[in-house]
């Protein structure tokens, strides 16, 4: 198991490159709350929810994502791709459990430290620098592994899975969301999701189940979630169409061409159906 270490590498300069330059960051939020509060003093984890999620769904999802997982007061969860910790975040004010973020992208993990003492989550909520296919935890230490449409950005996906299986404890759930291929992608398609979000080889929903059950997990069960994506979507290009804008003024990262491109591809392809998501639950 594994990919060529040179494509490893090239896949990790090609996502940690499209993180630096993503529309939402730390900057981006601090200054948008900013600009609505005037001042960032007193704020609260729930003062973050409406800006600091970085995925499809919002705040619904992770509550669609911790009942996949069955999270529960006390659990310890790790989440695979982290980001600026907003689920991470979330789930330690919500559900009451500790949050180990795993994140690639060192000016994320700077990023999630600085939203995290901001609403003083840091007894709670930790986002360390390290690659989900060799993670820096220990074996058999973890209640709950998570991700949200991460794993799309990893080049060797199979990897990722297996580490999520060795720091779970037995009997700890493994629950994520994804980009799933239904159909095959052209060739330009493949370059412009290159070029523009770093996608790296894609799972469809029955490579998934198997990847699952090699790593030692059984499936316990999998939503096909491409209907719900289609709008969602489409709301989201229309958000960062708008967040580049703010951002140009504001002199944080706006993205580039190449992102805008790819993002209105991606609408076109889930509608399509050549692409489309999934939600996949697993148990060890």
């Amino acid at each position: 198991m594994g990919v060529p270490v040179e494509t490893a590498m090239t896949a990790t300069t090609a996502a940690i490159a499209f993180y630096q330059r993503h529309p939402i960051s730390a900057a981006q939020i601090t200054a948008r709350l900013e600009a609505l509060r005037g001042s960032l003093d007193g704020l609260t984890p729930p003062d973050l929810f409406d800006h600091d999620q970085d995925h499809y769904g919002a705040l619904a999802a992770n509550d669609a994502l911790a009942a996949a997982a069955r999270i529960t007061a006390g659990d310890k969860v790790a989440d695979f791709c982290a980001g600026l910790g907003g689920p991470a975040r979330y789930y330690a004010h919500i559900y009451g459990v500790s949050v180990t973020g795993i994140e690639l992208t060192p000016a994320r993990v700077e990023g999630a430290a600085a939203l995290t003492r901001l609403v003083g989550l840091e007894d709670r909520v930790r986002v360390i620098e390290g690659n989900v296919m060799a993670v820096p935890l220990d074996d058999a230490s973890l209640d709950v592994v998570v991700s949200q449409e991460a794993f799309l950005h990893v080049p060797d996906t199979a990897s990722a899975v297996s580490e999520a299986h060795r720091i779970l404890k037995p009997g700890g759930r493994f629950a994520f969301t994804d980009w799933v291929l239904h159909q095959p992608m052209t060739d330009e398609d493949t370059e412009i999701m290159w070029q523009g979000q770093a996608v790296q080889d894609l799972q469809s929903t029955d490579s998934y189940r198997a990847l699952l059950t090699a790593a030692g997990f059984t499936v316990t069960d999998v939503e096909d979630l491409t209907g719900d994506w289609g709008p969602i979507l489409e709301k989201r290009f229309a958000m960062y169409r708008n967040l580049r804008e703010e951002t140009q003024k504001a002199g944080t990262p706006s993205g580039d061409d190449a992102f805008y491109r790819s993002y209105e591809r991606l609408v076109a392809l889930v509608k399509s159906g050549t692409l489309g998501g999934g939600r996949f639950s697993a148990r060890k």
